[in-house]
Formats: structure tokens, C-alpha cells, sequence
């Protein structure tokens, strides 16, 4: 299993910053791995039980994997994805601070079967992409909610 966990704070308010981030067809503009994501339920309200189809380039190969949004909450939001190699966890949970919005995003993936034996090797190259999300991630905030 490699997890990963990140923080950053953005000036949006938390209120907002979590409704944009609760669609997450939008990790494509913040997630540099992720080429697409197709919400596969639907178009209504967001709500647990939302699912998205997402198709991501790790390590030069194609990935996909189909995700369910958990948990939906005022402060924390829980993305479960997987295929038949992988359960990827992406849980976000939002502070308040006097300018914004403080940001965790841990991702924990458990690779099954096989895959387990990768979990060492790759365990730095999801540590980098944690790093790209950091830096990602505000700057689509900033474009998506300046509008």
C-alpha cells in the first residue's frame, strides 16, 4: 500500500473550494495525471454514490479506473476508484483559516494481487505526483472560482 499526503491553502472559501471539488470530472484541471474523468451516473446533484470514469497516464501507461464519491460532507470529501489491479482512496478535508481554505489531500493505493510487489518501487513516483497536485490544484482553483 503507498499512501501520500499533501497540504496547501488556497484563498477561496471553504464552501466553494469543496463544492468544486466534489465534481470530480474537474481533476482534470488539477490532477496532472489525469487526462479524463466522465461522471458515468448522470448529471443531477452531487450527492454519495456519484460515480466517474477516469482515464490517467502513470509511468507512460494508460490507467482507468471507476470511482464513487463516498463520502460528501462539509469538510471532507472521500473518492473511492478501482480496477482489477488497484484501490485508490482520495480523501480531501477542508479548514477554514482567516485567508481561505486549507486543503489535506491524502491518497492511499492498494495494489492487489501481483501489483503488490510494485508498491516499493512505486511509492516515489506517487510521492511526486503528490508534489505536482500541490502545485496544480491552486491555480485551477483560482481559474474555476474567479470566473
Amino acid at each position: 500500500m503507498v499512501h501520500v499526503s499533501r497540504s496547501v491553502t488556497v484563498s477561496q472559501p471553504l464552501p466553494a473550494v469543496r463544492d468544486y471539488l466534489a465534481d470530480f470530472a474537474h481533476a482534470v484541471d488539477w490532477d496532472p495525471g489525469t487526462e479524463e474523468c466522465t461522471r458515468t451516473d448522470g448529471d443531477g446533484a452531487l450527492e454519495e454514490g456519484a460515480t466517474w470514469h477516469n482515464v490517467s497516464q502513470f509511468r507512460g501507461r494508460r490507467t482507468e479506473l471507476d470511482y464513487r464519491l463516498q463520502r460528501l460532507q462539509d469538510d471532507r470529501l472521500t473518492f473511492v476508484g478501482s480496477n482489477r489491479t488497484a484501490t485508490s482512496t482520495d480523501d480531501l478535508t477542508f479548514e477554514s483559516t482567516p485567508t481561505g481554505t486549507r486543503i489535506t489531500y491524502d491518497a492511499t493505493i492498494e495494489f492487489h494481487g501481483l501489483a503488490r510487489l510494485a508498491d516499493p518501487f512505486l511509492r516515489r513516483e506517487f510521492e511526486r505526483l503528490g508534489d505536482e497536485v500541490v502545485q496544480s490544484l491552486p491555480d485551477a482553483l483560482n481559474a474555476a472560482l474567479s470566473r
